[in-house]
C-alpha cells in the first residue's frame, strides 16, 4: 500500500493545509476513452458550484494508455492531481490514495466510468448542509445487467444492512459525500471502501442517503462480477469483528472457549453415564474423544484471547491510541474544542 500511493510529483498532503472546500477523488483502471469526458463533466459541475475544489485522479495500474492522458490533463489543469499506482491494487487502495492526497474539507468519491453523474455532487452537498456527516448515493434506477450486477448487489446490500444495523439501499454506489473529520484515521483494505458509512455511523456520524442518477456504461467493460459478493461478505465479517471485539477480543475467544469446555464436560459426563448405567465401554463410544477435543479447543481459544488482549494493549499503549472519540468539550470558561 505504501508503494502504491507514493508519487514524488504529487503534493505532500501532510505539509499542505486543508484550504479547499471540496475534493473529488476518482479511481481509474483502463478507462482511457472515458477520462477526457469525465474530466470535462466533473470540471463543469464543480465550476458551477462557485466553491474551491480539486480533483484527485488515481490511476490504478491502467495498461490502456490512460497514464499519458491523465498526465496531459494534470499538466493543463491546476485543479487536477494524478496519482499513479505501480500496479493494480484495487478500488479500496485507490480510495485511500485519493483520501491521503486530498486537501478538501469535504471528500466526494465517484467512479470513473461515467455512470455516476457529476451534477449530483451539488445535491449531495446540499444534503450535507442539512446537518449530515455522510451522504450516500442510491442508484435506484440502476443501468446495469439485472442478473450479473443488480441481483448480487441487492443481496449484498441486504446482508450488509442486516449485519451492520446501518440501513442503506446501495452500499456499492461510489458517489458519496463525507465531511473530512469522519474519515480521519480510517484505514481500509480488501473491498472495505463500501463500508465507510458503517464506520462513520458506528463512530457517531449522521448518515443518510439520497437517490442519484445512474447512466449506462458507454465505453470499456465492468471490472466486477458475481465473485464480488463473496469478498463483500468476508470483509463484512472482518468489519463486524473489528467493531465489536477489537478492544476486548477475550470476549469472543474466551466465550467460544468456555462454550467448548462446557460441551466437553457434558460429553465426558455422558460417556461416564453410559459406562456406569448402560454398561457401555468408553472405547465403544466417540464421546471421550469428543470431550478431550472440545476441552483442548476451549483452552486454546482462551489462550488465544489472552494473547489478543496483550497485542491489543501493546497496540494502544505503544502508539498512544485512544479507545474513544470526542465530539467536543465544553467548559465553564467558555472554550469549546471540536473533534
Amino acid at each position: 500500500m505504501d508503494d502504491a500511493v507514493k508519487n514524488p510529483t504529487t503534493l505532500d498532503t501532510d505539509a499542505t493545509p486543508r484550504d479547499i472546500d471540496i475534493t473529488v477523488t476518482i479511481p481509474l483502471f483502463n478507462e482511457a476513452e472515458n477520462v477526457p469526458i469525465l474530466h470535462e463533466r466533473v470540471s463543469a459541475a464543480m465550476q458551477r458550484l462557485g466553491r474551491s475544489w480539486e480533483m484527485i485522479l488515481v490511476n490504478d495500474g491502467s495498461t490502456d494508455g490512460s497514464a499519458a492522458i491523465l498526465d496531459q490533463i494534470a499538466a493543463n489543469d491546476p485543479h487536477v492531481t494524478v496519482v499513479h499506482f505501480r500496479g493494480n491494487y484495487g478500488q479500496t487502495a485507490a480510495f485511500m490514495a485519493g483520501l491521503d492526497h486530498a486537501r478538501g474539507n469535504i471528500i466526494v468519491p465517484m467512479d470513473g466510468d461515467l455512470q455516476n453523474d457529476p451534477d449530483d455532487i451539488a445535491r449531495l452537498l446540499e444534503k450535507l448542509d442539512e446537518g449530515f456527516d455522510v451522504v450516500s448515493g442510491w442508484r435506484k434506477n440502476r443501468k446495469d445487467n439485472a442478473i450479473k450486477r443488480n441481483l448480487p448487489s441487492r443481496i449484498a446490500n441486504s446482508i450488509i444492512s442486516r449485519v451492520s444495523g446501518v440501513h442503506l439501499h446501495d452500499y456499492g454506489c461510489s458517489l458519496k459525500a463525507y465531511r473530512r473529520d469522519v474519515l480521519d484515521g480510517v484505514k481500509l483494505y480488501g473491498e472495505m471502501h463500501r463500508f465507510v458509512p458503517i464506520y462513520a455511523s458506528w463512530n457517531g456520524a449522521r448518515v443518510t442517503e439520497m437517490e442519484v442518477t445512474h447512466h449506462a456504461r458507454l465505453h470499456g467493460q465492468s471490472k466486477y462480477g458475481l465473485e464480488r459478493i463473496v469478498k463483500v461478505v468476508l470483509d463484512l465479517m472482518v468489519v463486524k469483528f473489528l467493531y465489536r471485539y477489537s478492544n476486548k477480543p477475550i470476549y469472543l475467544f474466551g466465550g467460544f472457549g468456555l462454550l467448548n469446555i462446557g460441551l466437553g464436560i457434558l460429553a465426558g459426563i455422558w460417556a461416564l453415564g453410559l459406562k456406569l448405567f448402560g454398561g457401555l465401554s468408553l472405547i465403544q463410544t466417540p464421546l471421550p474423544l469428543l470431550a478431550v477435543f472440545l476441552n483442548a479447543t476451549g483452552v486454546l481459544s482462551i489462550l488465544m484471547g489472552l494473547l489478543a488482549e496483550m497485542l491489543n494493549r501493546t497496540y494502544h499503549e505503544s502508539q498512544d491510541k485512544s479507545v474513544y472519540r470526542i465530539t467536543r468539550v465544553v467548559s465553564l470558561r467558555g472554550r469549546e474544542t471540536g473533534k
